[in-house]
């Protein structure tokens, strides 16, 4: 495709190009970075009142002119990376005004891949969220459904991408905050192998391993070639994935071959998925079947309860919580209470406070259960395929319905029943992957697949395969980036 050029890159043009694309238009001179770096900076203007998913932006630096993005617009999460000079909030009244006073390594990664970074996107406070509705920026609202939720806790970068703010956008996941995103907003979400992208220099692991970093695209492609430019470990990590034999990008155009893939339709935990997702998942069970994958319905264990995995998680994510809590304070000189902290941030700070050493020990023993389960489900399966959501995306407000009254546990128990299919895949450490393969109401939904540890390019050969067999690039939410 060819970007029509008066003065100005139309906006909709910009829009309707992927990072690839857009790449390949500057490198071959149609268009100048400059003139897309416009585009995006009015695409901002044009969506972004409407769905509050980018709080800061600035003017864009220079990229390598021969980077593989070189000139992309690109946004980073206000979490989870450091860009010098630049604010990094955490979505919280506590770390208001503080800023990054050195590049984190992915920082540098993102810089070499030749992305331009225009600004940062709303995310819940310290992440601890599955949907994005801080009070100190206020709610992000989905560009599908302005009354409903983008998803979290990279809902920001979802609703930038979905509105065609820019087309990739950097995010995290320690729950499913790259997936459940992706699937509120019909995006495509791949969380990467444990040890698959550093955290350093700041951090050597984030939540005890729960935590990656990644991105989030409209197409494939998009993602695959990021993680190409992000992926391999830094001096001092304390582990890594292995390698890939060859680029991302080159799996998302090989077919993957006949594939086992094992279907969970009830997830863990015992929420039920209403009607619309159910028929979702039954939907794409036909198409992998038509596309010759071996589909077999089954109950997969998950190697612990239900009620262990979650007061697991809950111990693990809490206590990580109050040092990194404590250490913002320490350096803003801020109170750690009503006036800087959201209520259920707060009780989970105490509940944090309170796990004792056997319990943080155990918390980690559940989580070596889950991984070794999930080794042993993956010697027998190539792939788990279940919803990514049990729901569409609820609306606004859904989540904090009397969470003035919870205390820790009390509050990851709720996020977790609202994403029962997403953090089995933190907890083991393996990739995991949200498709837009569906859609109910006017409202995305998401299938979820999930392989093996350092199995991505099996995800990317599938996820390429479902894109031309099912493409999803047509749709567009009714907040989108146009004059």
């Amino acid at each position: 495709m060819s970007l029509v050029k008066d003065v100005l890159v139309k906006i909709s043009e910009y829009a309707s190009c992927d990072a690839v694309g857009l790449a390949d238009l500057i490198a071959r001179g149609e268009v100048t970075a400059a003139e897309v770096a416009d585009a995006a900076a009015r695409a901002v203007e044009a969506v972004n009142p409407q769905i509050n998913a980018v709080v800061e932006t600035w003017a864009p630096e220079d990229a390598p002119g021969s980077a593989p993005l070189a000139g992309v617009p690109f946004l980073i999460k206000d979490l989870g990376v450091a860009m010098a000079g630049k604010r990094s909030e955490l979505g919280s009244r506590l770390a208001a005004g503080s800023a990054a006073a050195e590049d984190s390594f992915l920082m540098r990664r993102f810089r070499r891949a030749g992305l331009v970074t225009i600004g940062r996107t709303a995310t819940p406070e310290m992440a601890y969220s599955t949907t994005t509705e801080p009070e100190f920026y206020g709610p992000t609202r989905n560009p599908w459904s302005p009354d409903r939720s983008a998803g979290g806790s990279s809902g920001g970068s979802g609703a930038a991408v979905a509105a065609g703010i820019v087309p990739l956008a950097h995010a995290t996941d320690a729950a499913g905050s790259i997936r459940v995103p992706a699937s509120c907003n019909g995006l495509f979400g791949l969380k990467p192998t444990r040890g698959r992208v550093s955290q350093g220099p700041g951090a050597d692991e984030v939540f005890n391993g729960l935590a990656v970093q990644g991105g989030l695209s409209r197409t494939v492609r998009d993602s695959a070639v990021l993680l190409d430019l992000i992926e391999g470990p830094e001096p001092g990590d304390p582990y890594f994935a292995p390698r890939p034999g060859r680029p991302y990008a080159e799996e998302v155009k090989t077919e993957p071959g006949q594939l086992r893939i094992a279907v969970l339709r009830q997830p863990w935990g015992g929420r039920q998925p209403t009607g619309p997702v159910s028929a979702a998942l039954s939907e794409t069970v036909r198409l992998l079947e038509s596309l010759g994958h071996a589909v077999e319905e089954t109950s997969l264990e998950l190697g612990v309860s239900w009620e262990e995995f979650v007061l697991g998680n809950a111990r693990m994510w809490a206590a990580n919580l109050v040092p990194w809590i404590d250490g913002i304070a320490a350096a803003t000189g801020r109170p750690v209470d009503e006036s800087t902290l959201e209520p259920v941030t707060l009780a989970s700070y105490r509940y944090g406070r309170q796990v004792t050493a056997d319990e943080f020990i155990r918390a980690l023993a559940i989580r070596n259960s889950v991984s070794r389960t999930f080794a042993h489900h993956f010697q027998r399966y190539d792939l788990l395929l279940s919803p990514t959501l049990p729901e569409p995306p609820v609306p606004l407000g859904a989540y904090g319905e009397g969470a003035e009254e919870l205390d820790g546990l009390g509050w990851l128990d709720r996020v977790l029943d609202r994403s029962p299919c997403t953090a089995a895949a933190n907890v083991s450490g393996v990739p995991s992957m949200s498709v837009p393969l569906a859609e109910a109401e006017g409202l995305p939904l998401g299938m979820q697949f999930t392989a093996a540890f350092g199995r991505e390019d099996l995800l990317f050969r599938l996820a390429g395969q479902l894109e031309r067999a099912a493409p999803w690039a047509h749709r567009k939410p009714p907040v989108w980036a146009s004059e």
